[in-house]
């Protein structure tokens, strides 16, 4: 870590204040608690425990500095949805426990913002809901067909409406449009400032943050680190995308990764055209699918799949070779915000997220060796997060609660291929999805190429 220019990473993290690293883990520790990540999920499950058991010695193990990873490069969504497939988790725990996980992610929104709130973070929370825009045919099909399937199954968000191209032009005026989908359940933030807020939160509690410390083994009792160690009872592991660098762990996920641009603070004027109110975050419904938020300082900050990783580094920075997916960004942003004009874009930079075999997350705890670990959030890691941080800290001072009996406690996903076949396949998704949408653009007609990547995709 050591000249590594931090602010570069995001727009998020150039605009928070003192990045000056805690002090590492030097020598041999001993806590009742190990958090081994210092990103949205250990930290929750930290603030969390230290609620509970406050005379707990609660220590969070971070590689590089809090919010360096996902926590600090993401949308700034914090919004519901289930961080997985609903029949998967049915199929293992019952439909009745699913339901409620689907209303336990809406009330998390709440949640997280009485939680700004009260602990006075700056994290520029507003909550006004989600829109989905699609913008051709075969979009506004799909739309239709999934929000059907959820209403269905019980999952659809609470308050979710379809809504016509007239219904959806007032809210925000983008061209192109066939019809829509209104959420509520869904705030606007900084992930930046609420990361580092919430590390903040946990020392007023007592707990110890050690950074620019890489752990390099995890046991029971045990965390090994390149400097030191820490022997605890109760070990927790909340590393998400960086999982695969642990060594017994490694092929557990695919570190997909998701590429973000920001445009200068826009005039009054732009946003009097779009129309476009604070809280309401927007995304459209292509297979790699657009998601932006209007910030509070009024920049259009807007995000998008489709940069392939390193095969022989695959949490590498970005660089020169993401250069066609922020130029695609680019293309999207003026194509649905025409009102934006010339505006330039001030910064571009990317992250890693973590997707398991079957797209859905999973909270994992043993009491006999009092382990546990949480991820594979598959891009809903706000809310998911926070969710599993209340399930870790439940499951480890073994309090019975909606989050520690919620449906992703106990899954399992099957590990993904080895290397190659996991780079290739997931080389091989992008293509197929940036070449379906071409065609559905160009034509208005439905692509039936995704079909085959049915068995890898996520629940629609």
């Amino acid at each position: 870590m050591t000249g590594v220019d931090i602010r570069s990473r995001s727009l998020w993290l150039d605009q928070v204040g003192d990045l000056t690293p805690r002090p590492p883990l030097v020598g041999d520790a001993t806590a009742d608690i190990v958090i081994v990540g210092g990103g949205f999920t250990g930290l929750w499950t930290a603030l969390h425990l230290a609620d509970r058991r406050p005379d707990a010695r609660i220590v969070v193990l971070e590689r590089h500095v809090v919010g360096f990873g996902a926590a600090g490069r993401n949308g700034g969504w914090c919004g519901a949805g289930l961080a997985g497939s609903p029949a998967r988790y049915a199929k293992r725990v019952g439909w009745g426990r699913t339901l409620a996980g689907a209303r336990l992610v809406e009330s998390a929104v709440d949640e997280i913002g009485r939680v700004i709130a009260a602990e006075d973070i700056a994290a520029d929370f507003v909550k006004g809901g989600t829109l989905v825009v699609a913008t051709t045919e075969p979009q506004w099909a799909r739309l239709q067909g999934s929000h059907a399937a959820a209403v269905k199954s019980g999952v659809a968000e609470s308050g979710a409406k379809l809504l016509s191209a007239d219904e959806v032009r007032p809210m925000v005026r983008t061209p192109d449009i066939a019809g829509g989908l209104y959420t509520p359940h869904c705030a606007r933030f900084h992930p930046a400032k609420l990361v580092r807020g919430l590390a903040d939160a946990g020392e007023r509690r007592g707990v110890v943050i050690h950074e620019q410390s890489s752990v390099t083994s995890i046991e029971p009792g045990l965390v090994r680190t390149s400097q030191g160690t820490v022997r605890a009872d109760t070990v927790l592991r909340a590393t998400e995308a960086w999982t695969g660098q642990l060594r017994s762990t490694g092929a557990s996920y695919l570190p997909l990764t998701s590429m973000m641009i920001a445009t200068e603070p826009l005039p009054t004027s732009v946003w009097d055209e779009l129309g476009w109110p604070h809280g309401l975050t927007v995304r459209d419904r292509r297979h790699l699918f657009f998601y932006a938020q209007r910030t509070a300082d009024d920049r259009i900050a807007i995000g998008g799949r489709g940069a392939p990783y390193r095969l022989k580094d695959p949490l590498a920075e970005f660089g020169d070779r993401d250069r066609p997916v922020w130029q695609r960004l680019e293309e999207t942003l003026r194509a649905h915000f025409p009102q934006v004009g010339d505006a330039a874009i001030t910064h571009r930079w990317g992250g890693v997220l973590a997707v398991p075999r079957d797209w859905s997350m999973s909270v994992t705890w043993d009491p006999a060796t009092r382990m546990g670990a949480a991820g594979g959030y598959s891009g809903h890691g706000v809310v998911a997060a926070y969710a599993a941080g209340r399930g870790l800290a439940d499951l480890a001072t073994g309090q019975r609660s909606p989050y520690s009996l919620a449906p992703w406690v106990g899954h399992r996903s099957r590990r993904w291929e080895p290397e190659p076949l996991r780079y290739l396949a997931a080389t091989a998704i992008v293509r197929i999805l940036n070449g379906a949408d071409r065609h559905e653009d160009a034509t208005g007609r439905t692509a039936n190429r995704v079909r085959v990547l049915a068995p890898v995709l996520p629940p629609s």
